[in-house]
């Protein structure tokens, strides 16, 4: 039997916004997928250190505050210091069309923003998963 994807779904900073980042969520355990949820107001360190002890494929962030061009990149570095740099990070939220080149290039993999069906966000995990040799 293969292993299940896990993915850890994580609201950085202070957003008190959760209502997306649960949607997808379930939609990804209704596609069989693990879903560790840390909750709201995470710091990009105890996201990292929760990826890393869940032994997660994937991190997804989820951020509506505009904080996102400090917040997803800081825990892409951290992951790289604690020799994670295997798991794949993604975000999504409220994210300007201008920084997500610059997303991409701190290494974040794929940005969802409102609207994306969550059939191209389930597909982006089912891959990543399988990349990471799921």
């Amino acid at each position: 039997m293969a292993k299940k994807i896990r993915v850890l779904m994580a609201k950085p900073g202070l957003d008190g916004h959760d209502r997306g980042v649960k949607v997808i969520a379930r939609a990804l355990r209704d596609a069989g997928m693990e879903v560790i949820y840390t909750g709201l107001r995470q710091s990009p360190e105890d996201i990292v250190e929760a990826a890393i002890q869940e032994d997660v494929d994937a991190i997804g962030l989820s951020c509506l505050s505009g904080a996102h061009m400090a917040l997803f990149p800081e825990v892409v570095q951290l992951l790289r210091k604690r020799h994670a740099s295997d798991i794949v990070v993604a975000g999504g939220g409220i994210i300007p069309e201008e920084d997500i080149p610059k997303l991409r290039k701190a290494g974040i993999k794929a940005v969802f923003g409102p609207g994306t069906p969550l059939r191209d966000i389930v597909a982006f995990f089912e891959k990543a998963g399988s990349a990471k040799g799921a």
